[in-house]
């Protein structure tokens, strides 16, 4: 999916309603704000160790480099230490900017997303792929769900 493509999915997410912008709290905003960043980065390249826009993240790369440039927030570098960071949600409080877990690796946390809405997420996938949003209910991803923090 293209990075424009990818803007325009954010932009109706939001306009629905169930987006980043849901009152005027300065948290939500915040969040609005990560959002769009997340998705400005769509198609930087997966990079294992990689943490950087230039030469690519993976997945605990980038979920903290997203954190640290908008919120001044630095997450630790693992998604294994990142799963303790913040509280604990249920699936039915996840809100646009929560970071939501899965084990794709035969171990729990063992990956990471950014929560965008409408049980959708951003996040770099593996090695040979781009940055890109994913549906949580498709099987894949529901059958490897761990669970989902809030950190700001």
């Amino acid at each position: 999916m293209h990075k424009l493509s990818l803007l325009i999915l954010f932009a109706l997410l939001t306009a629905c309603g169930s987006g980043p912008v849901r009152n005027d709290s300065a948290r939500d905003e915040r969040m609005n704000d990560l959002v769009m960043y997340a998705m400005s980065l769509a198609e930087t390249p997966y990079q294992y160790g990689g943490n950087s826009s230039r030469s690519g993240f993976d997945c605990s790369g980038y979920v903290g480099h997203v954190y640290r440039e908008t919120l001044d927030v630095k997450l630790p570098r693992t998604t294994k230490e990142i799963s303790g960071v913040g509280e604990p949600l249920g699936q039915s409080e996840l809100r646009p900017g929560d970071l939501v877990f899965f084990n794709t690796q035969r171990r729990p946390y063992s990956h990471v997303g950014i929560y965008l809405g409408e049980r959708k997420f951003v996040h770099a996938p593996k090695t040979g792929d781009r940055i890109r949003v994913e549906n949580m209910e498709l099987n894949y991803w529901k059958s490897r769900y761990n669970g989902a923090r809030r950190v700001y």
